[in-house]
């Protein structure tokens, strides 16, 4: 599995947990949630920093990688 749908799992799961904490009124499962998705959507972040990053590096250099 790719980063991103690693990532799109993430996001899933901690909206899952994010709303069984609030249906139950647990409010530390709720906490974990938003966390789990925060994470996600930073890990996203970096991935497409790494992906810009690699493609101005590609950009640059000619095929023989110089």
């Amino acid at each position: 599995m790719t980063d991103k749908n690693e990532n799109a799992m993430d996001k899933l799961k901690g909206k899952a947990k994010e709303a069984t904490g609030k249906v139950t009124g647990d409010r530390r499962k709720e906490a974990e949630g938003k966390s789990d998705q925060a994470k996600a959507k930073a890990d996203d972040a970096v991935g497409g920093a790494a992906d810009r990053a690699k493609g101005v590096k590609d950009s640059l250099t000619d095929d023989d990688g110089r």
